[in-house]
């Protein structure tokens, strides 16, 4: 079974430097998965983002499937993740039964969402606030955290989580 903590917050929430604290302070190796990857780290042709809904469904089915790839591997995962898209939610509950999930809820003040979107400067501007408005509705987390406390904090209260029995949280597969 191995562990996977998926931090689900809007674009410019934190979730990517909380992930990379979390990669330095746990006592055992992460990955750190997300589309960000895949995208800044030129998986995607730059032809495709011009045409971008033709693919996006297949992309994110097997980013989703990778996920469970790497779960059932054996490797212990942090997912950066957006639960934006109907269905999502659902298909990833299905891939990663079995493995000991902590569902984390990245939230940051939509002041502060649009001033990191545009320092940034790779984003839509409105998009983050957008997100935020709309993608927790409905969930339940393991834990919640607020996305401007320092990152090694917040790396520090899901190692506390993580020490906690498996029965006691995995809100993500009753949410």
């Amino acid at each position: 079974m191995s562990r996977i903590v998926l931090l689900h917050g809007a674009s410019s929430s934190g979730k990517t430097t909380l992930a990379k604290a979390l990669q330095t302070r746990a006592p055992f190796p992460f990955l750190r998965l997300s589309f960000d990857t895949l995208r800044d780290g030129g998986a995607l042709p730059p032809a495709a983002r011009g045409d971008w809904t033709k693919i996006r469904d297949a992309v994110f089915e097997g980013l989703h499937r990778s996920f469970a790839g790497f779960a059932e591997s054996g490797c212990d995962m942090i997912v950066e993740h957006i639960l934006d898209t109907s269905g999502w939610h659902g298909r990833l509950q299905d891939l990663l039964a079995g493995h000991d999930l902590l569902f984390v809820g990245v939230f940051t003040p939509p002041e502060e969402l649009a001033r990191r979107e545009v320092a940034r400067g790779d984003r839509r501007q409105g998009s983050a606030v957008e997100d935020a408005a709309r993608i927790h509705a409905g969930l339940r987390y393991d834990l919640e955290l607020d996305g401007r406390a320092p990152p090694k904090e917040n790396a520090d209260r899901i190692l506390a989580a993580m020490a906690r029995p498996v029965q006691a949280r995995s809100m993500f597969f009753s949410s």
